[in-house]
């Protein structure tokens, strides 16, 4: 890759953790007044729609699935889509936007994890001690400073599903590594999006998503299409390609950028404040996420 393509996948990466930074804002405020499930199902049925416009006119039509495409597609909009944000909107209603964009900072971690034991990517002892570190800030961040809660059940119901988010990620980014040796970043995507906008229609319907969007706020749509357009067509396409151009652990680098953006954005529009054990957690996760992606000298301890 020259460095001019280079740096555009670096540039539409950094602003796609600052659109995804605004999601946690967006997705607090909406949570307010709006059910997560039928908020979810609005975000992506927007998505869904305009995705389905930009494939067709950049690729010419939308493309057909193969045979062997069909599941790995579906488990794409069962856990990047429908699973990620059940558990997104659902713990946000209970977390800081803050607070939930530092747990979810994790996920280049456990990224580069799972690369080294599906796809062999070298694990060093220097992404082994990032990983750790960055492991405890985001338990830092989830225990609200007091780690024995970790281990005695004190973590509240929010930052659990929360950290179902960082999971679900994982398995979204990795599934996509893989499929898109045969399929393109936006057909992915806009698939894997229709898939999970079907399965979310099902709880949206039975949380009354027919009666409650008849009484949304002017915010509560300018915050849906936020979520959809910049922090799913643009987000989850051009993460995507960084994905594919430059791997999934140095693109996993990037949403190391999401949770600091998300702590301003919440911070400026939410008037949050940073607390102490915040900090301290986010200050241990950007440590162990920079530690993971560093590119080390020493050999791999596993490959």
């Amino acid at each position: 890759m020259d460095k001019k393509a280079l740096a555009t996948t670096y540039l539409k990466l950094l602003a796609t953790s600052v659109f995804w930074g605004g999601t946690y804002t967006a997705g607090r405020i909406v949570v307010q007044h709006v059910g997560p499930y039928s908020a979810s199902f609005f975000r992506f049925a927007i998505a869904s729609v305009l995705l389905v416009l930009v494939t067709w006119r950049m690729e010419g039509g939308i493309p057909a699935l193969k045979k062997g495409q069909l599941l790995p597609v579906f488990v794409l909009g069962m856990t990047g889509v429908f699973a990620y944000n059940a558990f997104f909107l659902n713990g946000i209603k209970l977390v800081e936007a803050g607070r939930t964009s530092m747990i979810v900072a994790g996920n280049p971690v456990f990224i580069a994890l799972f690369s080294a034991w599906f796809f062999k990517e070298r694990l060093t002892v220097l992404k082994l001690v990032g990983i750790f570190i960055s492991i405890l800030g985001a338990m830092v961040v989830i225990s609200r400073g007091h780690l024995i809660h970790v281990f005695t059940g004190g973590v509240g119901r929010g930052e659990l599903m929360i950290v179902g988010c960082l999971f679900c990620w994982v398995i979204y980014s990795l599934v996509g590594k893989t499929l898109m040796h045969d399929l393109k970043p936006l057909p992915s995507v806009m698939y894997s999006v229709l898939v999970g906008t079907v399965a979310l229609s099902i709880p949206a319907l039975m949380e009354g998503v027919t009666t409650q969007c008849l009484s949304f706020t002017l915010q509560d749509w300018i915050c849906l299409a936020y979520l959809g357009v910049f922090g799913t067509v643009f987000g989850f396409v051009w993460f995507y390609e960084g994905i594919k151009k430059i791997g999934p652990t140095r693109a996993g680098l990037f949403i190391n950028f999401v949770p600091i953006s998300a702590v301003i954005i919440a911070y400026c529009i939410l008037g949050e404040g940073l607390s102490g054990s915040l900090l301290l957690g986010a200050a241990l996760v950007i440590a162990g996420v920079y530690l993971t992606n560093r590119k080390p000298s020493a050999r791999p301890v596993i490959s």
